[in-house]
């Protein structure tokens, strides 16, 4: 199983095939082929050194939160009244 993780284009490289994504203090050589050229400052869904969809910023929130809901529960520290509250809104 794969996960895509959320990058911000920073930069980009030469023929524009390949971009430089950050993503807090990580940087990252990314394939940008699937999805074509994007603006410095876009957010995109990123897997196996390819980015795969432009992320909006309502889904960005959303993939913060799973992930770090994901993070607490990693470190034993998960408490589920305090994550996904978007998802009981729907109930």
């Amino acid at each position: 199983m794969c996960l895509s993780i959320p990058m911000q284009v920073d930069a980009w490289e030469g023929d524009g095939d390949f971009a430089w994504l950050v993503r807090g203090e990580r940087r990252e050589r990314v394939n940008m082929m699937l999805i074509g050229a994007q603006p410095v400052g876009t957010w995109v869904l990123t897997s196996l050194g390819f980015a795969r969809e432009v992320v909006e910023p309502e889904q960005l929130a959303l993939i913060e939160e799973a992930l770090s809901a994901l993070a607490a529960s990693l470190d034993g520290d998960y408490d589920s009244a305090a994550w996904f509250r978007d998802l009981e809104a729907q109930r």
